[in-house]
């Protein structure tokens, strides 16, 4: 839509003549512009629809704007079509023409009844019975109708475009989702996923409820435009209730993984468990064996079986058998942990129990090793070696074997062992005999 120039002196025939030509173009384009409003997909929805809240102040609003935008048309039409036929009336324009023309055409010559509900105070002012414009004036004031008209037109189609089949399609991926967690027994009451899916199938209803009733709560206007529409539809909820419904359908999958390998799992976890059981019963056996070999010899005792854990492994299987996934998953993950922890706790303890075997083993393994250097070294009938080494292997070899005592007794013979091969300085006329010596 243009703007007409400002008020002059006294036109000549071509300025009227230019002026006409001016104000056509905008008659044209002015006609143009509101039957494009007349036909907007928006605006034929807002008639239909039962609006609420902002929108319906808005609407009523502008459908005031729209009328009174009409009416000023008519009256733009008429003035312009008056001015037409008085410059038709003769080839050169007499003086009183060219002064009618100017009065028409610059100053306040268009009347436009005022004062009724069509004409909100906001826009025309105080409530007149009539009002008067110039053309300019008058094209300025269906600009700025047009412009509001427009502006909320544009922006309740823009929120009507594009967040209702958003919603339906996330509602329609709702529903599958729903179907699918009902399947591994996620439900409302049950488990917390079937808890978020009713709250966001009750968002979701609420939330299409009011874009389609009140689309300009959901609308944000660019800061700085003074284009109509100008703007973006307000999807944050939207968004909300999208990234709710994806943390739910990864739960979902997690579940529906349980029930794929729940079978395998629970092989592993009773397999773990077996193993923990017959490494306990090892380190029972062993401890017997221990305590029968080894004196002055702490052992620390083995506990009994993990019945806790056998327990809940059942009713892991009975969370299998009724298809109760989504109590299954979580057991599982706990009993998992739980069993590496046993089978480590029993290995420990095995260790735990068999070490005074393992020093023993040790400490024979050192007196046969020092025995076949001292051989080696030709000191094998050394009566001290043979005596110290004696009196060793029988600490080593007999049951129950004092651990402490036995081990000084090796470290007694290493002794003798390292004096009998150790640096010697030959006497004269031959080499020195440091046997005896301890």
């Amino acid at each position: 839509m243009g703007v007409t120039g400002p008020p002059g002196p006294v036109m000549d025939r071509d300025e009227v003549d230019r002026a006409l030509a001016r104000l056509g173009a905008e008659h044209e384009a002015i006609e143009t512009s509101l039957f494009a409003l007349q036909d907007h997909a928006g605006r034929r929805l807002l008639e239909g629809a039962r609006l609420t809240g902002a929108t319906q102040e808005r609407w009523a609003a502008a459908e005031q704007a729209i009328t009174l935008l009409w009416t000023y048309f008519d009256a733009y039409t008429a003035a312009l079509r008056g001015a037409r036929e008085l410059r038709a009336r003769r080839r050169w324009s007499s003086r009183e023409d060219l002064v009618e023309l100017t009065e028409l055409l610059r100053g306040e010559s268009v009347t436009v009844p005022g004062g009724g509900p069509a004409a909100p105070a906001s826009l025309t002012g105080p409530a007149r019975l009539s009002d008067r414009f110039t053309l300019a004036e008058l094209v300025e004031r269906m600009n700025d109708l047009y412009a509001s008209s427009l502006d909320m037109v544009v922006a309740a189609d823009a929120v009507w475009s594009a967040l209702p089949a958003r919603i339906d399609l996330l509602a329609a991926e709702l529903g599958r989702t729903r179907r699918l967690a009902h399947s591994v027994g996620v439900r409302p009451g049950e488990h917390p996923a079937g808890d978020d899916l009713e709250r966001i199938t009750r968002a979701l209803t609420r939330l299409r409820e009011e874009v389609v009733s009140d689309p300009l709560t959901y609308w944000r206007s660019a800061p700085g435009s003074s284009a109509p529409g100008g703007g973006r539809p307000d999807t944050t909820e939207y968004d909300r209730q999208a990234r709710a419904l994806e943390d739910v359908r990864r739960e979902i999958d997690a579940v529906l993984t349980v029930r794929q390998d729940a079978e395998l799992r629970l092989g592993r976890l009773r397999d773990v468990l077996s193993r923990a059981d017959r490494t306990l019963a090892e380190a029972r056996t062993a401890r017997g064996e221990v305590l029968a070999k080894i004196a002055a010899f702490e052992v620390p005792a083995v506990s009994g079986p993990p019945t806790v854990l056998q327990e809940q492994l059942a009713t892991a299987a009975e969370y299998r058998r009724s298809a109760q996934w989504h109590r299954l998953s979580p057991l599982l993950e706990t009993l998992e942990t739980k069993a590496e922890d046993e089978l480590l706790r029993a290995r420990e303890s095995l260790t735990a129990v068999t070490q005074p075997l393992a020093v023993r083993a040790e400490l024979r393994g050192r007196l046969d090793a020092y025995k076949a250097k001292v051989a080696r070294l030709g000191f094998a009938e050394d009566p001290l070696l043979v005596e110290r080494y004696d009196a060793a292997r029988r600490m080593l070899w007999s049951a129950p074997c004092d651990l402490r005592a036995a081990e000084d007794a090796v470290t007694r013979y290493q002794r003798a062992a390292a004096d009998a091969w150790g640096p010697r300085v030959p006497d004269q006329g031959g080499p020195a005999d440091r046997r005896g010596e301890s």
